[in-house]
């Protein structure tokens, strides 16, 4: 990987020159863990980390102690797919990296190019009612689960973020990072920089799912019984994302068809099932609570989507009420949904996140509720 790192480095000098704007790469890093996952507990798994980066920043040395950055990805969608879409200006993961960021996005096991557990490839381990979507072209007709668990835990993703971010600290020479997540990468991430409040610098939460009234001390059975993953079609992914829609032109047909072939492109083996879906682990969470979230010092930038009907956007005021650290700040998002990275005001987004990054303020502002992309009379 260095070898590689290097050559690419010094062809886009020559070719571009040290101080002239150059393409960003994209690099591969698999980061081993000694997997947490109870299916796997004890082995040794593969973390797949996708970097974003100027070869310039590299060129000067590396990144400042402050920028880099680390997304960290929800329930169903990888983080390479989430926030480094390919299409037009639509890769968050780009935007702060042509900003002088080294960027980083991290798939939990189960998830895109990361370790999926054997469990995961046998569509007996989903819910009867999604087993029937593959009958018979996958299987002859519903069966019963050979592991009747779900599959990952709150805890597991802890220690999966845990293995990334101290790879990270020592391939960059720095003592904390910035997160970014989404959804459920709330939890994951809020509750990892809630234990290590010495590695993380700044969080920035788009949708963040939150309940005050989560369990503090594990569950009687870990991992909780039930379907070990679930599966979403094409279909589905559009009529998740249309009853979310509250104003004209909200999305692209075009973003959305970008976004659902990278899903596919990072599930091969879901891409075979049907008419081709994207496979993730169900869940098991405990311990990210309102008393955690209370002793909490760590800045953060709360962002929710005006018609999100995924993670309400009251649960995400909650946080932000609970939220420890004097420096916070809350953006309700016009014309958005729990996609809104994907969505028209996504620069908006972009900008907000780079500013709090950057300056600790979100619109001048290192504590408050404001509104973004509503329109002024």
């Amino acid at each position: 990987m260095k070898t590689l790192c290097a050559l690419l480095i010094t062809f886009a000098a020559l070719c571009f020159g040290a101080d002239a704007p150059s393409p960003l790469l994209r690099l591969d890093h698999y980061v081993e863990v000694r997997s947490a996952v109870p299916a796997v507990s004890g082995q040794t798994t593969a973390i797949y980390v996708r970097e974003v980066v100027d070869p310039g920043i590299a060129l000067r040395g590396g990144p400042a102690p402050d920028r880099v950055a680390l997304f960290i990805h929800g329930a169903g969608t990888p983080a390479e797919v989430a926030f480094d879409v390919p299409y037009h200006d639509y890769s968050w993961m780009a935007y702060l990296a042509n900003a002088g960021f080294d960027v980083f996005a991290m798939d939990m096991t189960g998830y895109g190019r990361s370790t999926r557990p054997n469990p995961m490839n046998d569509p007996c381990n989903l819910s009867k009612a999604q087993q029937a979507l593959f009958v018979p072209s996958l299987i002859p007709a519903p069966c019963d689960a050979g592991y009747p668990h779900q599959m990952t835990t709150l805890a597991s993703d802890w220690h999966d973020i845990e293995t990334v971010v101290d790879h990270i600290r020592a391939i960059r020479h720095v003592d904390k990072v910035n997160l970014l997540a989404w959804s459920l990468g709330g939890p994951r991430s809020a509750g990892y920089a809630a234990a290590h409040p010495d590695r993380v610098l700044k969080l920035v939460l788009l949708a963040p799912a939150y309940n005050r009234n989560a369990r503090a001390e594990a569950p009687a059975q870990v991992p909780a019984n039930g379907a070990a993953f679930n599966t979403q079609s094409r279909q589905e992914f559009i009529a998740n994302w249309d009853r979310q829609v509250g104003c004209p032109e909200q999305y692209e047909a075009g973003a959305l068809n970008s976004v659902w072939s990278e899903m596919l492109a990072s599930d091969p083996v879901g891409a075979t099932w049907g008419t081709g879906v994207r496979r993730a682990p169900q869940t098991t969470t405990w311990g990210w609570t309102s008393a955690v979230v209370s002793q909490t010092q760590i800045p953060v930038l709360l962002v929710s989507g005006a018609h999100d009907k995924q993670v309400n956007p009251d649960r995400v005021r909650e946080l932000y009420m609970d939220w420890g650290a004097p420096k916070k700040v809350f953006v309700d998002l016009a014309c958005s949904s729990h996609n809104a990275m994907w969505e028209k005001n996504h620069l908006l987004l972009f900008q907000t996140s780079l500013e709090w990054l950057t300056k600790g303020t979100a619109e001048g502002k290192d504590q408050g509720m404001i509104r973004l992309g509503y329109e002024t009379k």
